[in-house]
């Protein structure tokens, strides 16, 4: 009896010690296990939303809070000369005009699905410091101040019953100095009363206070605990040497979520917050010039000065984002794509007619993007790529460009443009042994003319094509 007893014990300790080897713990050795969920490697588009107390101004930038309280900025002398002094009007007191009447999420996420998008990422508290949810850590929210809704909670219902991936975005560390130029006048920035919002309004060169990383941490926290988002994208600042251990305490508490969730989880970070492989790695307005071996981000906004709303912004169209959709990812990247709503909750008409557009390409060409990997090369031709953060494609593609993605035994071929002229891709041509071509097809439909030479694989035009702005071709070959 005592040997059974023994042998059960012993059992029960190793099982104990597997559980424990499988959970993540706060150091980059355990994170380093970490792998990045097909889910997210699959969806390859994503929506983003800037959506906050900042569309109220809706002047200049969704940096607007910052701004205003900077002597002699455009914001600053718009304020003054809009709302009068910034110690009678400051930014607090956007907030009861921002009240979201019009804010719909159903009908927000059906727009989102419409557009091809598999995941979505509100955010839910940028640098301005006002929460876009349900908080228990500041009074100073969307639940309990302006609209008088959980938006983040709602949004994360509506987009997990319409079958989309749930995530969210926190911006709150960069406030540690975004309110500062209000201390260097007078505004009400300096009245007490409001400490609890503009506060801390340090300066960037001064370290953060263990009590300002822990309420970090605390909020990071709550949002995974109430929302339980699959992916989480954190905006550059989170770099600071003082939140590293921070960081990591929130990689394995997240990552442990997702195994208790027993669903992929995500974190998106900037330049060097985390190492190769612990996190999914995100370039503001820019791409990667090479396939990555690792799964990356971009992030861009429709809008091209601001990603809140803005009266005077204005907007990328279908073809743009559809080019450089398929560009980042023929080289192992996703595009999360942001709009700015409105105050009242209204998505602007040039923000609709570019999801329409992108949508109607992904209807009939879908197949060549979502849930594939990228193939030897990204592409061929003339065209030179944008490479890097804020490196926006200056030069437009054309059909001359194109990019190569894989799924099964399928290789796709697409062309960034309407062809009128030979398709000619070299790499593909006998001479350069990438396998013997035994037939082509047209996304959508439609007849191909082809001939696989030494030299090159040749592709005719087609009379016509079934989608608008690129062309998608799925290439099968002899065994």
């Amino acid at each position: 009896m005592k040997k059974t007893i023994s042998i059960c014990l012993v059992i029960f300790a190793f099982s104990q010690t597997v559980f424990a080897q499988d959970r993540y713990q706060a150091n980059w050795e355990s994170l380093s296990k970490y792998k990045t969920p097909d889910w997210f490697r699959d969806a390859k588009f994503g929506i983003f939303i800037h959506w906050g107390v900042y569309s109220v101004p809706a002047f200049g930038s969704e940096w607007y809070p910052r701004q205003m309280y900077q002597v002699g900025s455009d914001e600053y002398k718009h304020h003054i000369a809009t709302y009068g002094a910034q110690s009678k009007f400051g930014y607090k007191d956007f907030i009861p005009m921002f009240k979201a009447e019009k804010f719909d999420p159903q009908a927000w996420v059906a727009l989102f699905k419409k557009a091809g998008a598999k995941y979505v990422v509100p955010v839910a508290e940028h640098h301005d410091g006002f929460a876009m949810y349900k908080t228990s850590l500041s009074k100073w929210n969307a639940f309990d101040m302006g609209p008088h809704r959980d938006v983040v909670g709602e949004l994360a219902a509506e987009v997990k019953k319409q079958g989309l991936v749930f995530g969210l975005s926190s911006h709150r560390i960069e406030h540690w100095f975004f309110m500062n130029g209000g201390k260097k006048f007078d505004s009400d920035v300096l009245d007490p009363k409001f400490n609890d919002y503009y506060g801390p309004a340090h300066e960037e060169n001064e370290t953060m206070s263990p009590e300002y990383m822990n309420d970090w941490l605390m909020r990071d926290i709550e949002l995974v605990n109430n929302y339980q988002p699959q992916l989480v994208w954190f905006d550059w600042w989170i770099e600071q040497p003082a939140l590293t251990p921070y960081r990591k305490s929130f990689a394995a508490f997240y990552y442990n979520k997702g195994l208790d969730w027993n669903k992929g989880v995500v974190i998106n970070y900037k330049n060097s917050s985390f190492p190769d492989g612990v996190a999914v790695l995100d370039l503001e307005r820019g791409k990667l010039g090479a396939i990555r071996p690792q799964a990356w981000q971009t992030d861009d906004a429709i809008g091209n000065q601001s990603w809140g709303y803005s009266t005077t912004n204005t907007f990328k169209d279908a073809r743009y984002v559809i080019t450089n959709l398929i560009d980042i990812v023929s080289k192992n990247g996703n595009l999360l794509l942001n709009i700015g709503p409105k105050a009242d909750g209204t998505i602007t008409d040039g923000e609709t007619q570019t999801l329409f557009g992108t949508g109607k390409w992904l209807e009939v060409n879908g197949e060549a993007i979502y849930g594939t990997r990228p193939w030897k090369i990204y592409g061929e031709g003339p065209t030179k790529s944008a490479s890097g953060s804020f490196a926006d494609q200056k030069e437009p593609f054309t059909w001359r460009d194109v990019r190569f993605t894989t799924k099964g035994d399928s290789l796709y071929i697409i062309a960034l443009g309407l062809p009128d002229g030979q398709v000619a891709i070299k790499v593909l041509g006998l001479k350069a042994a990438n396998g013997k071509i035994a037939g082509i097809k047209l996304l959508g439909g439609g007849d191909v003319v082809w001939k696989q030479k030494d030299e090159e694989l040749v592709i005719q035009p087609s009379k016509g094509y079934p989608s608008e702005y690129a062309v998608s071709y799925v290439v099968s070959f002899v065994h």
